[in-house]
């Protein structure tokens, strides 16, 4: 198996994995070693304020609103932060990044690596295309490497149409591949109400 080692702040990031680096795989291995691979958040991390938006109580199936509304500035950003708030994953983990290619995918990835850095994740697994089915990423949570990852963050919103006009979503899988269960859920719906900052790496290209 071969995978490319990307030293720094997930540096070119990202959610690129060329066919002569992973020829069999449809999703990439991509190794983000940050300060000495300690897991320890980024030295170019910001602190970015925020506040507060209403509504971003998840369900069995995730966040899901209409692409206009998650493109908004700070709304993935709030959300995103309150699931790693929430989730008190271990420093220098390993997750899983994916989404079903719908329109604002690919941007939504771009931060979503930002801020896991920013957060401490020490590698991602990103979708190659950024797109892998939810019972693949689920798959992959539970079997790739013996199952280490600690989850999943997919981005979806399953049946319902995509587009500008359309809607997207967020969910999140934990190590054992299913859908998070509703208590953290309702933790990461509590984190977003008081939430007052966001944590991001900066200067990093796409």
């Amino acid at each position: 198996e071969h995978c490319d080692a990307v030293s720094g702040a997930f540096a070119p990031v990202l959610a690129r994995v060329d066919g002569r680096a992973a020829p069999a795989a449809v999703f990439g291995a991509v190794e983000g070693h940050l300060d000495a691979a300690l897991g320890e958040p980024h030295s170019a991390t910001k602190l970015v304020p925020t506040a507060p938006i209403a509504g971003m109580k998840p369900g069995t199936s995730g966040l899901r609103k209409k692409t206009a509304v998650f493109a908004e500035p700070g709304y993935l950003e709030n959300f995103v932060q309150a699931i790693f708030d929430a989730w008190e994953l271990p420093r220098g983990c390993t997750l899983v990044l994916a989404g079903d290619g719908r329109e604002f995918n690919a941007a939504a990835m771009q931060t979503i690596v930002r801020m896991a850095a920013a957060n401490g994740v020490g590698r991602l697994w990103v979708a190659r295309g950024g797109v892998l089915s939810t019972p693949a990423a689920s798959a992959v949570v539970r079997e790739r490497e013996g199952g280490v990852a600690a989850g999943a963050i997919v981005l979806t919103a399953s049946h319902n149409p995509g587009g500008l006009d359309g809607d997207f979503g967020i969910k999140f899988n934990t190590a054992d591949g299913a859908p998070a269960k509703e208590a953290l859920t309702d933790a990461a719906y509590a984190a977003s109400e008081t939430i007052e900052s966001y944590k991001i790496v900066e200067g990093t290209p796409d």
